[in-house]
C-alpha cells in the first residue's frame, strides 16, 4: 500500500500502538474484561467532553450519534432550531427533518461562525411555540470554520431547549466545557482529534437530557440512548460493540492524557496556524473568516484557473499527499487540508512542499521559499516556546 500522509478531515493517520491494540484477542463483551475496558474508556473521555455525567458508546459513524441524540431528544412535530455553518451542520437538519421535526434554520454565510447576536435575537423572537431543541455544530470541516461555544452558550443562557451539539471534528483540538456551558448532548466519533479508526461513536448525555427522554416520542431501537445507559451501568453495551476499535480507542486515550490536553490543544492549533502562513504567502485565500478558522481543517479557495480536481490527484499519485475537496456548492472551488491525526511538523512541511510544489506545476505564481518559510516560522516558534518553559 502507498505511504500516503491523509491531510482530509478523517479518517486521520493513527499512531502505531493504537492500531497494533486491534490485533489483541478478543474478550466477551459481557464479560469483566470489557466492562473494566468500558470503565476506562469512560473514564478518559469525561475531561475531553468537559462533563462529569454519563459518556455511552456506540457502534456508529458520527453520524449514527447525531441521529441518537435527535431521535432520543424529541417527539414528532417538536420544534427545532438548527444553526449550520455548512455542509454537516444541515446534515443535522437532514436528521432532524427525516425524524418528523419541525425544523428552522439561522442561516450564516458560508465561512462565517454562527453570530451569538443573532442566536439570542431568534431565540428572543422564537413566538409562542418554543423551541424544544437547539442543534448546533461545533466545528465545521466542509467550510474550516469553529463557533466559539462559550459565546453560543452564553446566547443560549437559560433558554429550556435541549441544546444537542456535533462535536465530532472538535471535540479533543480544543478546549471544551459541556457541563459549565449546560449543553446537553455532545457528540463526537472516534476517526477525528482522538486518531483511531472509524467505527465508534461518543455520546455525553447530561441527566437534564435523559429526563426529557422519558417524554420523546421519536421512534429509536438500536440507537436507545436510555437503554444504552442501563447497559452501561453493568459495564456494557446494549449490543455487541466493536471491541477492536475499544482496544485501540482505550491506547489512543491513554497517549491523550499522557502528553496532556494543553498538548493536543497546541500541536492542532499550531498545524493550522502554518498552513495558513503558507496559504496567505502562496496567495491564496483561506476560506474561513478572521474569528471563524478551525483547528482541524483548513478550508482554502483554489486559485483562479486552476482545476481542484486535477490538483488533488497530483498531490495524490506524485506526493502520497490527501487533501480534502469542497463538497456540494463549494466543490470544485476549495482545498481542505486537515491537522488531526498522528502527525509531526515534518510531515505538515512535506505536505505543504508538495502542495507548493504542485500549484507552481500547475500555473499559479507565488514565491515558494517565502510561502514554506512562513508556514515553518510558525511551526517552529511552538517548539521554541516548548523549549523555554
Amino acid at each position: 500500500m502507498a505511504n500516503h500522509l491523509l491531510f482530509i478531515p478523517g479518517p486521520v493517520a493513527c499512531a502505531p500502538e493504537v492500531l497494533e491494540a486491534m490485533a489483541l484477542p478478543l474478550v466477551d463483551h459481557r464479560g469483566p474484561e470489557f466492562a473494566a475496558l468500558l470503565e476506562r474508556i469512560v473514564r478518559g473521555l469525561r475531561p475531553i467532553f468537559g462533563t462529569e455525567h454519563d459518556v455511552l458508546l456506540l457502534g456508529s459513524s458520527g453520524s449514527g450519534g447525531l441521529e441518537a441524540a435527535i431521535v432520543n431528544s424529541f417527539s414528532p412535530g417538536d420544534r427545532v432550531l438548527v444553526c449550520p455553518v455548512g455542509v454537516f451542520g444541515r446534515r443535522l437538519a437532514a436528521i432532524a427533518t427525516a425524524n418528523g421535526l419541525d425544523v428552522d434554520v439561522l442561516d450564516t454565510p458560508l465561512g462565517h461562525a454562527v453570530d451569538p447576536r443573532a442566536l439570542a435575537a431568534r431565540l428572543a423572537d422564537e413566538g409562542t411555540r418554543r423551541y424544544a431543541g437547539i442543534l448546533l455544530t461545533h466545528n465545521e470541516t466542509s467550510t474550516g470554520v469553529q463557533n466559539d461555544m462559550a459565546a453560543l452558550a452564553a446566547a443560549i443562557g437559560a433558554h429550556p431547549a435541549t441544546v444537542i451539539v456535533d462535536s465530532v471534528s472538535g471535540l479533543g483540538a480544543s478546549e471544551f466545557a459541556m457541563d459549565a456551558w449546560r449543553f446537553d448532548i455532545v457528540v463526537t466519533a472516534s476517526q477525528k482529534a482522538l486518531a483511531v479508526p472509524p467505527g465508534l461513536a461518543m455520546v455525553a448525555v447530561s441527566p437534564r437530557a435523559f429526563d426529557r427522554m422519558a417524554r420523546a416520542r421519536a421512534p429509536r431501537f438500536y440507537f436507545d440512548l436510555g437503554k444504552a445507559r442501563e447497559f452501561a451501568a453493568l459495564g456494557q453495551t446494549p449490543w455487541t460493540p466493536p471491541v477492536s476499535l475499544a482496544f485501540a480507542l482505550d491506547v489512543a486515550l491513554a497517549r491523550y492524557h499522557e502528553a496532556g490536553a494543553a498538548h493536543a490543544f497546541e500541536r492542532h492549533a499550531r498545524y493550522a496556524r502554518a498552513i495558513r502562513a503558507f496559504a496567505q504567502a502562496a496567495n491564496v485565500e483561506v476560506f474561513s473568516q478572521p474569528g471563524a478558522h478551525s483547528v482541524t481543517v483548513v478550508a482554502m479557495n483554489v486559485p483562479d484557473g486552476l482545476d481542484a480536481a486535477a490538483l488533488r490527484t497530483d498531490l495524490r499519485e506524485d506526493h502520497g499527499i490527501v487533501m480534502g475537496g469542497g463538497q456540494a456548492e463549494l466543490k470544485g472551488k476549495l482545498l481542505r487540508m486537515g491537522t488531526m491525526g498522528h502527525f509531526s511538523n515534518a510531515d505538515v512541511r512535506r505536505g505543504l512542499v508538495a502542495l507548493g510544489t504542485v500549484l507552481r506545476e500547475h500555473g499559479h505564481a507565488f514565491d515558494y521559499d517565502a510561502a514554506l518559510h512562513a508556514a515553518g516560522e510558525e511551526l517552529e516558534r511552538a517548539l521554541t516556546a516548548s523549549a523555554t518553559r
